[in-house]
């Protein structure tokens, strides 16, 4: 045993002067990146490429030469051209954070253990309920990720609308929650992790432009209830992460009114929305919800992975999980906030709150409000240029800053015109030039490109159009 390892290990000098080449290694990055000075987004290598090189590197690659390696073998979500996966270009300050949280490392479980994050944490979850229209008895929490939210969501509807205390006694009841087919797919792994199957998840088909079909939703509640399913949620999608639509929230929320169901919105992708002056009619009715889920890390300019959780009715965010933990869990007659571990799924989580705070204190909702505007309007250009070009078709004329499209030939069957946009997403891949996904709708295959970047300009967009026309034009006559 080397008595000094530990000593070195936590030697604040050696610490000073890695943070200071770390820092000046990613402002740098950074500097390249929103530029758009670096030639490629990614450096794609297939995954045992890639597993090659970090198992040689773990045997004789220099320690000091491990950042430098991560930057070349990540995807650069800085860069304007990145267009892909829904994760935002991170406010540098909002990085800080996560710094200060990763070496503080309080784990929030009990307030003792996370003192200035958890009341930062009510403050902006206050302030977020607010913002959606909430009333003063609304409650929040943060958590990890829309799928833990969604999930956390759901378990909360369940016992607001049964009867019986499921937490503590189960349920013999055939439940199930009515989604969009359109839907994340976390509700779906949501319901089935409550044991609800397959027969639990009612899917009610879209409209010619994706969002739920509303007219289908009494019809889809009564078949649900002639098989002996008992109904208790209906998820609304604001937007739908495929297509990037939303749901019309105002009217299923009169419908949960009606029917007596708990009326959840997963607005993780577009609940940044409400900070939008010229887009906060694609979230109209959101107040009128039980609960609402929106990420940080998607379109506020947070790092991964941090999401809101948000209850109209505040008492529901104390009451999902009630459990005996006595070296932890204390009981208490009064409404004690502050000890998180009693209201989510996590015990140990990140201090999370730290950046929704500090972004929000010091840029306030007009830090919002430029990055969903920018990037949604940026949506709406790129979406009007497909819409005028015989090789492009657009699935669905977006809500947001998802646009799905695909190249198109009237000489090509249904198959090839998918194989052709495989290939060309493929190509794109390889190259690095751009980065962008696919995704099947209806059965068809689409390039699917997600703007999130506010640096990313028109120029950009253009650019990826033409690689498309020329690509997809190449192999059509090949």
């Amino acid at each position: 045993m080397n008595p000094k390892l530990l000593q070195q290990v936590y030697d604040p000098d050696g610490f000073r002067r890695q943070g200071h080449e770390l820092i000046d290694l990613l402002a740098n990055h950074l500097e390249s990146s929103l530029k758009g000075s670096g030639d490629k987004v990614i450096n794609y290598s297939g995954p045992e490429e890639e597993m090659k090189f970090w198992g040689g590197f773990f045997k004789t690659g220099s320690g000091s030469d491990f950042f430098q390696e991560v930057l070349r073998h990540t995807t650069h979500v800085h860069h304007p051209r990145y267009i892909g996966h829904q994760v935002c270009a991170p406010a540098p300050q909002a990085a800080l954070c996560g710094l200060v949280s990763s070496i503080l490392n309080n784990g929030m479980a009990v307030y003792e253990m996370g003192m200035a994050p958890t009341a930062m944490e009510r403050q902006v979850t206050d302030l977020l309920a607010h913002k959606i229209g909430f009333g003063e008895g609304a409650r929040g929490i943060l958590t990890s990720g829309g799928t833990l939210a969604n999930l956390t969501a759901l378990l909360s509807a369940r016992k607001a609308v049964l009867e019986e205390d499921v937490w503590l006694e189960g349920h013999g009841n055939r439940l199930a929650v009515m989604v969009s087919e359109e839907a994340h797919y976390c509700i779906d792994r949501a319901a089935r992790i409550m044991g609800l199957g397959s027969d639990g998840i009612i899917k009610v088909p879209v409209k010619a432009d994706f969002s739920i079909d509303t007219s289908l939703l009494s019809q889809a509640y009564e078949e649900a209830r002639s098989k002996g399913l008992h109904v208790f949620a209906l998820v609304g999608s604001a937007p739908s992460t495929a297509t990037g639509v939303y749901d019309d929230l105002d009217t299923l929320a009169a419908f949960c009114k009606e029917k007596g169901l708990w009326f959840h919105v997963d607005a993780a992708h577009g609940g940044a929305a409400i900070f939008s002056e010229k887009y906060r009619g694609t979230v109209r009715g959101i107040d009128r919800a039980d609960s609402v889920v929106i990420d940080g890390h998607k379109m506020m300019l947070m790092s991964t992975i941090t999401t809101a959780l948000l209850f109209r009715d505040g008492n529901h965010s104390h009451t999902t999980f009630s459990q005996e933990a006595e070296y932890l869990l204390q009981h208490s007659e009064e409404e004690d906030w502050f000890n998180l571990a009693k209201r989510t799924f996590e015990c140990t989580k990140t201090m999370m709150s730290l950046q929704w705070y500090l972004l929000w204190k010091t840029y306030g909702d007009e830090l919002f409000d430029a990055n969903v505007t920018t990037l949604y309007d940026l949506g709406k250009t790129l979406a009007d240029w497909i819409k005028t070009d015989p090789h492009l078709e657009l699935a669905t004329a977006p809500h947001s800053n998802i646009v799905c499209f695909r190249f198109v030939d009237p000489g090509l069957s249904s198959g090839k015109l998918d194989q052709v946009n495989r290939e060309i997403r493929q190509e794109l891949l390889e190259e690095g030039m751009f980065y962008i996904v696919q995704t099947r709708i209806k059965g068809i295959q689409y390039l699917r490109c997600t703007i999130m970047n506010p640096f990313t300009t028109e120029e950009h967009l253009g650019m990826l159009l033409a690689l498309v026309r020329e690509k997809g034009s190449r192999k059509i006559t090949a």
